[in-house]
């Protein structure tokens, strides 16, 4: 049950809602005892019954509130209301720096304000162990006296060695700042990570352009992966050289190659810029959009949007303010990540190509309220497999360009023409297409794909259709589908970059502890997915799903004795799904 509006909540009074992710609301309040406004940011009712999350949320509250810094947003006090935990932060007046970089580029004055403070609070947290792991410009509020903080330090994970308690779980940053170690999904996150995000953000700010931009998540976390740097002198020849040098350092793939300590980097940056020439005070270096060279890779332009009247500790920007990207949101991102397909099939076979008129697209928003450019036909001369279905399905697009019906067809015809990435492309425009709020759209999606036990594509379509439900209920059959997808899909190697754990979280927190584990067990560890497993059952013992993993575990183990009877026992259960009973003989099976 949300905060209402004038609602007491202990001694403060809810004044507005101000924004909405995927853990928490933020909320203005006014506390009137000290007679000051605050921000509170309240855990979802989703993790309500979940007494061992909230205890490490409360955990990771007492560790980030001990950050005394001054360009650290403070947190006052922690409790909760009717069993809902929240923070009351300061609430901050001002703007965002993505708003600011909005207006248009910053003066050199400037650009020497988000260095000292950004960094300043970087170093001193990382001094405590406490890494922030998601460096952005709207996570940099500037306060209408001009001081800047960072904020949003709520999901900071502990760095130390064995001091974690969320060591395991893989929450990623957002797509364009996000470090290539982060978007791998690994583990052993150090400084480094942080440094990197705070080097596209210098980028950003003495290019004019992120260094990766694309129309799909997927696209910007391949290039941070696998993409060489491009040259900011090539993008914008009014960059020092000096500066040059030191963000492709920063900017590094790997991490042992850049700079060891935030505070090296600042250094480092601050020398080079007075090399240049351009002190880091009083010389403002005009780097306006169309003065840029043109990359070689073709992006998407970045739209314009209103800064914000005013920004909160942690808030995302309202939902009215809906151009700003919502990685942990409520809309689900996996579909368009799935868009670009599997890596393997992307690098050898040639995309569909697209007219060469495209639409804006909003920055770093997954699912866009301004449609993908619209596919006009399919270049034949790019498949290898052309079937009477693909040509029936291709002309049907081109007599209903607008169509997400006609678009998914044609998606399903490529898949069964084993054209995957193509197939995921069409896909993706399809749902674009229907919208956030086309049930039966994504309910056949999501059917088709799971007929042809296609379980990345068609988890996704079902995690669609999780905000759409009424009351919070999902009915049993597609509860019963999305949790087989959800299992079967997490056996797949690219999974994590398609239906994220954080979203699978937000539905089904059990649940999304038994994705991570499976995912371990076949791309990572044993112990990770023992470990994963362990805390699925802290939170509900009796699951299905974790007494299959568990034979899954023990069989990878060569435990045959021990996931026997396990599986004897799912195979027999009347209770259980039909899809779990089916896995358990075919389990079964193998171990005869």
């Amino acid at each position: 049950m949300a905060f209402n509006i004038g609602e007491n909540i202990g001694p403060y009074r809810i004044i507005e809602q101000l924004g909405q992710g995927g853990m928490a609301t933020v909320y203005k309040a006014y506390h009137a005892a000290l007679d000051r406004y605050v921000a509170l940011k309240v855990l979802h009712a989703a993790f309500h019954d979940d007494q061992t999350f909230t205890a490490r949320f409360q955990r990771e509250a007492r560790v980030v509130a001990r950050l005394e810094h001054p360009n650290i947003v403070p947190i006052y006090d922690y409790s909760e209301h009717e069993a809902r935990p929240y923070l009351v932060m300061k609430y901050i007046e001002g703007d965002t720096l993505k708003a600011r970089l909005n207006k248009g580029p910053l003066s050199s004055y400037e650009i020497e304000q988000v260095v000292d403070s950004v960094g300043s609070a970087l170093a001193y947290a990382h001094k405590q162990g406490i890494l922030h792991r998601d460096i952005k410009p709207s996570n940099v509020l500037i306060a209408n006296d001009g001081v800047m903080y960072l904020a949003d330090f709520g999901l900071a994970r502990i760095a130390s060695a064995g001091e974690s308690t969320l060591s395991s779980d893989s929450i990623m940053g957002t797509p364009q700042y996000i470090s290539p170690e982060q978007a791998m999904g690994k583990k052993d996150l150090d400084a480094g990570t942080d440094i990197y995000s705070f080097a596209v953000m210098l980028y950003e700010m003495v290019v004019g352009q992120v260094p990766f931009t694309a129309d799909t998540p997927f696209s910007i976390i391949h290039d941070h992966i696998y993409t060489p740097l491009p040259l900011p002198m090539d993008v914008n020849p009014k960059v020092p050289e000096p500066v040059q040098r030191v963000l492709l350092k920063a900017l590094a793939k790997d991490r042992l190659d850049r700079y060891e300590s935030v505070g090296d980097m600042i250094i480092a940056f601050k020398q080079a810029w007075e090399e240049a020439g351009i002190p880091m005070q009083g010389t403002a270096i005009t780097m306006r959009p169309g003065s840029l060279k043109t990359p070689t890779k073709s992006q998407p332009k970045s739209q314009t949007v209103a800064p914000a009247a005013r920004t909160v500790a942690g808030a995302s920007p309202a939902k009215k303010r809906s151009s700003s990207w919502m990685w942990i949101g409520v809309g689900l991102v996996s579909v368009l990540c799935i868009a670009v397909a599997l890596l393997a099939v992307w690098r050898n076979r040639t995309t569909l190509r697209t007219p060469p008129t495209t639409v804006p697209v909003a920055e770093t928003v997954a699912i866009s309220s301004t449609p993908l450019p619209v596919a006009t036909g399919i270049p034949f001369s790019t498949l290898q497999n052309i079937s009477p279905e693909v040509s029936a399905a291709s002309d049907l697009v081109l007599k209903n360009p607008g169509d997400p019906n006609a678009h998914l067809q044609l998606s399903l015809a490529l898949w069964d023409a084993k054209e995957v990435a193509q197939s995921m492309q069409e896909l993706a425009q399809a749902a674009n297409l229907a919208g956030t709020d086309d049930k039966d759209f994504f309910m056949t999606a999501a059917s088709e794909f799971k007929t042809r036990e296609a379980w990345v594509p068609a988890a996704g379509m079902f995690m669609r259709l999780v905000p759409m439900a009424r009351g919070g209920e999902i009915p049993g059959d597609v509860q019963r589908d999305l949790h087989e997808t959800i299992y079967k899909a997490s056996e797949k190697k690219d999974m994590p970059l398609f239906v994220f754990f954080e979203r699978i979280d937000s539905y089904d927190l059990p649940l999304g502890y038994i994705a991570r584990g499976r995912y371990a067990l076949y791309n990572g560890s044993l112990e990770d997915a023992r470990a994963q497993l362990e805390n699925a059952r802290k939170l509900k013992p009796d699951m299905y799903e974790a007494f299959l993993l568990e034979a899954e575990i023990e069989m990878k183990a060569g435990n045959k004795d021990i996931a026997k009877p396990i599986l004897l026992s799912l195979s027999s259960d009347l209770k259980a799904f039909d899809w779990i009973r089916a896995m358990a003989d075919s389990f079964l099976k193998t171990l005869e």
